[in-house]
Order: structure tokens, then C-alpha cells, then sequence
């Protein structure tokens, strides 16, 4: 059992065979493995071969059942999330679950067969995670994809999992950040496809997801910073737009390396599709015509490329790439170019960033981000570039009120090839030291701040240094001052409450509070706080991509405080935007009466239509805006006020407003203490008619009709404060 053969042990083949066998074949199958391995120790067997045994044997899973401490094995996962096989061979397009011809071994027997070798399983729970010692010394390097809204970022990631993490998205729109590691064997196949003699060298890929909204800018800027390499996705038929170029910028500050995935040639009038093939080979196929137009289109965004200082080419045409931008034409809904793109990815990192890629022992670890999970508590996402974790390490990361110190409790995995922000079956590991997306369990991370780095605290290392370090990180939540009269805030992660923040800060809208996670009673209670600061209208939460619970509805209700949920952000600002116009109409409504507009008329000689109570006289409005209910006075008369304005006709049709230059009738009505005042006798086409104005009526304009002001409307009040003495 202890001896080696290859690169492997015994003990690790019987694991790997556990997922595939039923319990009589398992010796046989390890004898004949063991004979296979010798034998490529003599280079008789492909490496490729042996990469699946490899990447088979080093990944852990845990039981649905357990907790953090239990172990089991889960299926490998290749590209279509089954495991090895397909026609003849490993890492095929199989869905079966066995060796050689890709039939499906019998779900049952698979069950019974995990559960036997749970004991074996568990004493290779504490194996490291990483690719074999006896491999190149290269980590996996780490890509970002990035680029506008709809451009389908991850549409493309959806097509190399073989999954639909997009559709399972709010809008179909990315709104948190999220990384998948791709294993070597995943990736062979749609390499090969487009050079037989390609040879991947690193273990695999992990590719970050932005989102492309251009709210959530922390998140792209958080992606940018992290990744050896980008994917810039730009849609054929819109060419760049806003968040593509922001995008851009990032990347040449950083001085990324990257290349541009071309997509949706699919759209191209009459394409004919053949899913997953090389897109030279997808180009031959076409009518001249969509050919034509593919290169009018291309020609279109590279002299926009042009425009921004970049030099660009098919990636098949481009002798120099690290001059020249390569560009891979792609479809994510065909999946043609995908095997290109992924080409291209590969044959980059190797041969442009091969020292940037080799294993260092220093630690290098990221926080991407913060999230509640049910049953686990908050935990934090990071991407682990170099060094080692493991678990009971002492980490240290900043927070919002300091630096956080504390024990790892668990580090957790997706499956490969799954998404770490989907929540599913996690991997346990003791021990992880390879390029990978991990969510790390451990008390006291409810105030740990996304875009910080992580660093574990050794026998040597000096614990106030390391706390020191994070200190100085600076986010958008410490910047971040909660306003006395606001609307209390919830997301379901860091990284969309940043977001959200910022977006509600350029909107102008006030922050009482913050939280992560679901909406509870006492979020509730707190939202209620604004009734008694005399803000009633902030009694609100927005609550953005989280769940509200039963209590908490039932409390809201009845306190009227105001629960907003969305699970896509600009939805959230609508929703409230339209609840503030209805809170605003209502204020108008009450202060209708105090609210005096100022204005101007000068009376026309030829228009007095009636003398006395109801006075109708035509007039030309000289400044400001007229309305129904203005009173209306005569300064050089001692402030005679000899009315207030009952109705306004224009072209013999009643409005509600006249503006200045206008030329309306205008009814004057008035009260008991005014019938006397007519005409002729009081007042004439000689005298100019004001409005009224009071202090508490100025104070009124400027906090509920400050929309309907006009600039000159505010100059005419400055100027009527003059007449009325009003200080």
C-alpha cells in the first residue's frame, strides 16, 4: 500500500477507482493501474492520461451530512460535470460515469461505492490541493474576464462549465464577483481542437467574473488588480461602449496583459452555426457575404481600438503578441471560438508570463469578498495566488473598525469547474497551496472588508506588524459617514453594498445604516428610528439581493416602515425614486397653500373685463410664474393686497401656470376685508401687481418645489425680498 508507483500510491488509486467501480472491480481495476502508471514512467502513456489520474486523486469532498471536520470524495468533474470517460478515452464529452466506451455506470452502485470508501477518503482529506510535485513548478494562472453589461462575460464561462449560472442570475446580469477554477483536463480537449500538439503545461485556469454595470466599478477595479491576465469581451455588433472602455483604462494603468474575445459573431445576418468548433473553421463555412460583414465589423472596432493607442489582430494573424492585441471572434451561444479563446488564454500565460507564474512559498491572498451563508455564518471569498492555507492558521485582514485577527475554522472549494459565488456541495480541505477560489469559515468576519489582503500569522511573524499592514487599506465603507436622516441599507455581500453605496451616493441619497445579509426584526426597528427624528419618509430599507423574514415583514407593516427589495440595483433606485416622488406630492399637497410663487404682472389698458369682486383684468405676466391661490399686492399702496388669484385663461383656455411673457386673464378673487378695493378707485393698469411673498413661503419653495423653480425664478425672489424687507 505505501509503495510508489509513478508520482502516485496505491492508497490514492483505490481513492480514484471508488467513484467509478462497483466494489468487485476495484482490485482488479488497481492492479491494471498500477501497471499503467509503471509503464508511463517509460513515457508509454500520454501525459495527458496521467494529468486525469492526478486531478482525480487530489480533490476531497465533503458528506452532505458532515461538518467541517468530515471528509468524503466527490466525483472528478470534467467538462460536462460527469466524470472521466467519453469515446475511448479520458476527458471526453461523456455524461457516464466509467472508464473506456463512456457508458453510465449504475447511479446506485456509485452511491454504495462512495460510501465504502468514505474511510479512505477521509485519510487523504489533509492532501494538499495542488497539482503534483513532479509537475513544471507553474501555478494556475489567474484571468479575469471583463467588459459592458450583456456583453456576455458570463455566457462564455457558462460555455466551457457547461453550465447556466447566467440565466440563474437576476436581469441575466452579473451583480457580485465570482471565480472558477477550470482543471487542466477540462481544458484539453477544446485545445486540441484547434492545435492537436498543444501541450498545457499549468495545472488550470482560474477566471474571475466582473459584473458590467457600471455600479459595480469597485468590483471590476477589485478583478483587474488580482488577475496575471484579462479577457476583454466586446460585443460585435455594438462595438465599444462605456463600461468596456472603463475596463480598458484599468488595464492599461495596471499594464495587463490581455486579449479581446470578439462576441456574438452568431448574430452576424445568416451565420451558420456548428456548436463548439474553431472559429476559422466556423468563418470557412460562411456565405461571402457574412464574411464581409464579419471584417466590415472587425475593421470598425479595431480602428476604435486604433483610436486608443492599441494595435490589434486576429489572433491567427498576430506575429507579435506582445505587441499586437490578439482578438478571438467567439459565440456564447454557439460556443464557436471558444476553444480559440481558451487556446489563446493558455499559450499566453506559457509562453508571455512563464516566470510570473512559478510556485512562490510567500503567501499572496486576496479578499474578494464578504457574504452571509446560511449555516455558515459570514464567511469571505479569496483568491489564493501563492503560499499556503490551512486550517487553524491565525490570518489577519482589515476590517471596518481595524484590523480582524482570527482562526481559520474551515477552507472550502467549489466543485471544478463551479462557481465559488453559487451556493452547492463545498470541498473541505485541511490544506490548500495552489491558485484557487476558496471561501474561508471563521469567527468575527462580519466586518472584514472585501479588496484587503490576507496574511497568516506564523510562529515568527510578528502579529502587530501584520495588523499594521492592513491598517492603511482603504475601501468605500471607510469613507463611508452615516447622515443622521436616512434610508437603512442591506446587500447580500460587501461588494454589493460598495456598489450600492456609491450608487446612492452620486444619487444623492442619505445612508442612516449598513448591514449584510438578511432583513430582520431588529433592521426593522431600526429602519422605525426616522419617525422619531421627524423623517418619516426614510423610515425604509433597501434591501438589495437579500430575503426578508416573516417577522420582520409583519413588523414592518405595522410600524409602516418600508421594505424595497431587488435583486438588480438600478430597480432598487427606481423603486425608491418613485416611492419619493409619491412622499414629495403628498408634502406638496399639505403645503400647497404656503408655497407663494413669485411673480410680476403688468395690467392692459384695453383688458379690464369686470372692476370689482371677481376682478377679471388681461395681463402680461413681466417675471417669475403665475398660480392659482397667489396673492396679489401693490408695494407703492403700503403692501395693498387686493387679492388672490382665482383662475387663469390663455386663449381662452384655463391653465394652471403663466409664464413669463405670457399674455392671460387672470380672476382676482376676494375676501370679506376686500370687496371694498375695485378698479379704477383703488388701483389701475398703471400700478404692477406682486405676489405676496413671506419669509415662511420662501423656506416652503426651497423644501418642496425646488423642482419647479427656475433660475430666474430664484433671481425674481431675491429681488421681491428687497421690496418686502424680508431678511
Amino acid at each position: 500500500h505505501g509503495q510508489k508507483i509513478g508520482s502516485h500510491s496505491l492508497e490514492q488509486l483505490w481513492i480514484i477507482v471508488s467513484h467509478f467501480c462497483q466494489f468487485k472491480m476495484k482490485f482488479t481495476l488497481v492492479c491494471l493501474l498500477s501497471l499503467v502508471l509503471a509503464a508511463s514512467e517509460a513515457n508509454s502513456v500520454d501525459k495527458n492520461l496521467r494529468r486525469g489520474l492526478q486531478f482525480g486523486s487530489t480533490t476531497p469532498a465533503p458528506s452532505a451530512a458532515d461538518g467541517f471536520g468530515e471528509d468524503a470524495t466527490p466525483e472528478p468533474t470534467p467538462m460536462d460535470g460527469g466524470s472521466f470517460g467519453g469515446d475511448g478515452g479520458f476527458g471526453g464529452d461523456s455524461s457516464g460515469g466509467s472508464f473506456g466506451n463512456g457508458d453510465g455506470g449504475d447511479d446506485d452502485d456509485d452511491d454504495d461505492d462512495q460510501e465504502g470508501s468514505e474511510s479512505d477518503s477521509d485519510s487523504s482529506s489533509g492532501s494538499s490541493s495542488s497539482s503534483s510535485s513532479g509537475g513544471p513548478g507553474l501555478r494556475s494562472p489567474i484571468l479575469v474576464i471583463m467588459g459592458h453589461v450583456d456583453t456576455g462575460k458570463t455566457k462564455l464561462l457558462d460555455k466551457i462549465r457547461r453550465t447556466n449560472v447566467q440565466e440563474g442570475e437576476a436581469g441575466g446580469i452579473t451583480q457580485q464577483i465570482g471565480a472558477t477554477f477550470f482543471p487542466d483536463i477540462a481544458l484539453i480537449e477544446q485545445t486540441k481542437k484547434v492545435d492537436p500538439d498543444f501541450d498545457i503545461e499549468v495545472p488550470g485556469v482560474m477566471i474571475i467574473d466582473t459584473p458590467g454595470h457600471e455600479a459595480f466599478n469597485n468590483l471590476r477595479v477589485r478583478g483587474s488588480s488580482l488577475c496575471d491576465m484579462a479577457i476583454l469581451v466586446i460585443d460585435i455588433m455594438h462595438g465599444l461602449e462605456p463600461q468596456t472602455v472603463e475596463s480598458l483604462e484599468m488595464l492599461k494603468q495596471r499594464k495587463c496583459f490581455f486579449i479581446v474575445a470578439l462576441n456574438k459573431v452568431d448574430c452576424l445576418y445568416q451565420w451558420k452555426d456548428k456548436p463548439n468548433t474553431s472559429i476559422q473553421e466556423a468563418l470557412e463555412r460562411q456565405e461571402q457575404f457574412v464574411r464581409d460583414e464579419f471584417h466590415k465589423r472587425l475593421g470598425d472596432i479595431i480602428l476604435q481600438l486604433n483610436q486608443r493607442g492599441l494595435n490589434c489582430a486576429l489572433y491567427w494573424e498576430n506575429e507579435d503578441p506582445t505587441s499586437q492585441v490578439s482578438i478571438v471572434p467567439t459565440s456564447a451561444l454557439t460556443g464557436e471560438g471558444v476553444p480559440d479563446l481558451l487556446y489563446m488564454a493558455l499559450k499566453s500565460t506559457q509562453e508571455v508570463m512563464a516566470d510570473k507564474l512559478e510556485i512562490e512559498e510567500e503567501l499572496q491572498c486576496t479578499v474578494i469578498e464578504v457574504k452571509n451563508i446560511e449555516g455558515l455564518g459570514t464567511t469571505i471569498d479569496v483568491i489564493l495566488v501563492n503560499g499556503t492555507l490551512k486550517e487553524g492558521d491565525q490570518i489577519v485582514l482589515a476590517g471596518i473598525g481595524g484590523p480582524i485577527v482570527t482562526t481559520i475554522r474551515a477552507l472550502l472549494t467549489p466543485q471544478p469547474m463551479k462557481e465559488l459565488r453559487i451556493k452547492a456541495e463545498y470541498v473541505h480541505h485541511q490544506k490548500i497551496n495552489t491558485s484557487m477560489g476558496i471561501k474561508i469559515c471563521a469567527p468575527g468576519l462580519e466586518d472584514a472588508v472585501a479588496g484587503s489582503e490576507l496574511f497568516v500569522c506564523g510562529p515568527d511573524d510578528d502579529l502587530e506588524e501584520l495588523k499594521e499592514e492592513v491598517a492603511d487599506f482603504e475601501s468605500v465603507l471607510n469613507g463611508f459617514d452615516k447622515q443622521p436622516a436616512g434610508v437603512y441599507v442591506k446587500a447580500s455581500t460587501l461588494g454589493s453594498l460598495e456598489a450600492l453605496l456609491s450608487f446612492l451616493q452620486d444619487m444623492k441619497i442619505p445612508v442612516f445604516d449598513v448591514g449584510i445579509g438578511e432583513v430582520h426584526v431588529r433592521d426593522v426597528k431600526k429602519a422605525s428610528i426616522m419617525k422619531d427624528k421627524k423623517h418619516p419618509e426614510y423610515a425604509v430599507i433597501m434591501a438589495f439581493d437579500v430575503k426578508v423574514n416573516n417577522e420582520a415583514k409583519k413588523l414592518a407593516e405595522k410600524d409602516d416602515v418600508q421594505i424595497m427589495t431587488a435583486d438588480i440595483i438600478y430597480h432598487l433606485f427606481d423603486k425608491f425614486t418613485k416611492y419619493m416622488e409619491q412622499i414629495n406630492e403628498q408634502k406638496k399637497e399639505k403645503k400647497a397653500a404656503e408655497a407663494i410663487f413669485p411673480c410680476i404682472l403688468q395690467m392692459n389698458k384695453e383688458h379690464i373685463f369686470r372692476q370689482k369682486d371677481p376682478i377679471l383684468v388681461g395681463c402680461t405676466v413681466m417675471g417669475g410664474q403665475l398660480r392659482v391661490g397667489t396673492p396679489l399686492c401693490i408695494p407703492e399702496k403700503d403692501n395693498m393686497v387686493i387679492g388672490r388669484v382665482g383662475g387663469i385663461e390663455k386663449d381662452r383656455k384655463p391653465v394652471k401656470v403663466g409664464r413669463r411673457g405670457e399674455q392671460v386673464c387672470v380672476k382676482i378673487e376676494q375676501n370679506t376685508a376686500q370687496t371694498h378695493i375695485t378698479y379704477g378707485r383703488h388701483f389701475d393698469y398703471k400700478n404692477t401687481l406682486y405676489s405676496l411673498i413671506t419669509r415662511e413661503s420662501i423656506d416652503t419653495l426651497k423644501e418642496n418645489f425646488k423642482s419647479e423653480m427656475h433660475k430666474e425664478d430664484w433671481e425674481l425672489v431675491v429681488g421681491l425680498k428687497q421690496v418686502f424687507k424680508i431678511s
